[in-house]
């Protein structure tokens, strides 16, 4: 999921989770549409275009209506963008429309560990939220809590992961109280020290008021490239997976294209649906130093969008 710098065992208690997941991809269908429709839902986050049109000297940003045309060539039916204020609501939300781009959901940062600074977080995020529902429809908030310093080496103490969680679950009450859904999404810096940040969002908030986004490859990437530690993760806290991003490697750099590589995603995609979750899927499959340069911007998410579908076909 993107850095700030460029502006993803509870068993009882998680179980329900498995059924309000499943329906995150229905939600404001019209009557009988969903018999209609046999075509996955597919978003991109706008992290991947925006390190695509860097490494073609481009801004993805100063053109949005020209970048999101692109977006729509690419054949996805959504977009998630980074959302810092109710207003950029105001300023993407035509574009949309105009381009025929859903936003079921949305990705905003926050800073929940300091006590002084949480409940301000949260009204900020809950703003947002509150005029993304209201303009275009959006069900799920995707944030992740600021660390200490971003690029930094610091970890949060105890005390700071506990403010974090009740922050978190505080936020996700709020939100659902207007009928959103919260996804906590991490990077690779909360799995250090044992996963301890990551692993307390989880055990420490309310399943009913925190899900997860799964970001399968921080999660991958974060554990020491390894593909064990996902599939204990989705073992602990799969119930609760509302939204996953996708992304892929091979020998543990990006590739141009979401496809066959570092992560058995057909396995984790019949994982989910063994246990009935059945998330809200985004692409995220971005390019960093060592990926292959081969295809433009439209080519690649086109290509990613394809092997998704293929994928995630029994997801529709």
């Amino acid at each position: 999921m993107p850095e700030k710098n460029i502006s993803r065992r509870r068993f009882m208690k998680d179980a329900g989770l498995a059924a309000g997941a499943m329906l995150i991809g229905a939600r404001g269908a019209k009557p009988g549409e969903g018999k209609k429709r046999n075509k996955l839902h597919l978003a991109c986050n706008v992290y991947p275009w925006t390190v695509f049109y860097q490494r073609e000297e481009r801004d993805f940003n100063k053109d949005l209506d020209k970048g999101l045309a692109e977006v729509a060539a690419s054949g996805v039916d959504g977009f998630e963008p980074i959302i810092n204020a109710p207003q950029d609501v105001d300023k993407i939300g035509p574009l949309l429309k105009k381009h025929s781009l859903q936003m079921r959901s949305l990705y905003v940062n926050s800073t929940l560990h300091e006590r002084d600074q949480a409940g301000k977080s949260i009204e900020e995020v809950f703003a947002i939220a509150e005029k993304a529902k209201a303009v275009l429809g959006t069900q799920i908030i995707v944030t992740n809590p600021s660390p200490i310093r971003w690029g930094g080496p610091e970890n949060k103490n105890d005390a700071q992961l506990k403010v974090q969680a009740e922050a978190l679950e505080a936020l996700g009450r709020k939100l659902k109280g207007i009928n959103l859904t919260l996804a906590y999404h991490n990077h690779d810096i909360e799995l250090r020290n044992a996963g301890r940040e990551f692993h307390h969002m989880m055990v420490g908030t309310a399943p009913t008021c925190v899900t997860l986004c799964l970001d399968a490859h921080w999660i991958y990437r974060g554990a020491g490239n390894s593909q064990v530690a996902l599939f204990d993760v989705l073992k602990l806290y799969g119930s609760r997976v509302t939204e996953l991003h996708l992304r892929q490697s091979k020998d543990n750099i990006w590739t141009e294209t979401f496809g066959d590589g570092d992560i058995d995603y057909p396995a984790l995609a019949k994982y989910l649906l063994d246990i009935g979750v059945k998330p809200h899927m985004v692409l995220e499959q971005a390019v960093e130093a060592g990926s292959p340069k081969t295809v433009d911007p439209v080519e690649a998410i086109r290509g990613s969008s394809q092997y998704a579908r293929r994928v995630f076909a029994e997801f529709a």
